[in-house]
């Protein structure tokens, strides 16, 4: 077996307000090292650009967290080798959720938000949900994501001319039925939509990747998601990188992060691996 096709392949999960492009920079990279890299869209994102979805963001509309994780789901059990799992942001959680189901060698949450029964809830993220959560009555719409909230929620670290350029290649309009689901998970840990079993025994390793300026989902959150997975035997580690914002997969310097990552997941596979453990496909 030659040593492209003996890696795992790696499958990538964006996040809320983005498309799969957000992931061109860490795609690109990890398939010059020779991974196949799959970057699935949400269901009504699909292979859209970030320009087409916001010019008819009505396929955004009514989609929840189930329809969007059993997506993955479907797409990871149909590959012939159990891949790498990586999610940004909701994506993070998504992760953590298939990563409960069984899925994955190794599982990496990038700057993820919380799954239900982890109530760290800093102010700069109701913030960032403000907009969304002030009306909920479009529950089931696609809210526009503007400029100005661009700037706050991703471009932090930018100028506001930086900051709109930035919107202009990648921003797309919020799902609000998956963010009002997932907020309203929060407080249910046993039966919220987004739970996971904190002690499960035989879940693949999952690395929390935090940014140390995130407004979206800052430090505090993968802090106390570390802690509720602490009490289970399954590996969970969380690193911090200083001055990342939400945009951490595109911002200045990621390449730094997206090799930890990967380095992190493949040497923890190849433990599982070596210890007789590896985790299904599905």
């Amino acid at each position: 077996m030659t040593e492209s096709t003996s890696l795992p392949p790696i499958v990538l999960v964006h996040g809320l307000w983005m498309t799969s492009s957000s992931w061109d920079t860490w795609a690109g990279r990890y398939r010059a090292r020779g991974h196949e890299v799959i970057t699935p869209g949400w269901p009504g994102v699909d292979s859209r650009t970030p320009d087409d979805v916001r010019r008819d963001p009505s396929a955004l509309e009514n989609r929840g967290i189930t329809e969007i994780v059993d997506s993955y789901d479907r797409i990871i059990r149909g590959l012939s080798q159990a891949p790498v799992i990586m999610g940004h942001s909701f994506g993070g959680i998504f992760v953590q959720m298939l990563l409960d189901r069984g899925l994955g060698v190794a599982g990496v949450g990038v700057e993820p938000g919380q799954p239900a029964g982890v109530l760290a809830l800093p102010f700069s993220t109701l913030r960032t949900g403000l907009p969304i959560l002030a009306n909920p009555f479009r529950i089931r719409k696609a809210n526009a994501f503007s400029k100005r909230h661009f700037h706050y929620t991703f471009g932090n670290d930018l100028s506001r001319e930086e900051s709109d350029r930035e919107w202009e290649a990648s921003a797309i309009p919020s799902v609000n039925r998956v963010f009002f689901e997932g907020v309203l998970s929060l407080p249910k840990t046993r039966t919220g939509i987004t739970r996971v079993d904190f002690h499960k025994p035989d879940r693949a390793p999952l690395l929390l990747v935090s940014g140390g300026i995130d407004h979206v989902a800052p430090p505090a959150i993968q802090k106390a998601a570390l802690k509720k997975y602490s009490a289970g035997p399954a590996l969970v580690e969380r690193i911090e990188f200083p001055g990342r914002t939400h945009r951490i997969v595109s911002q200045e310097g990621w390449e730094e992060v997206a090799d930890y990552a990967l380095d992190w997941s493949l040497r923890q596979a190849a433990s599982t691996t070596a210890a007789g453990t590896s985790a299904p496909r599905g």
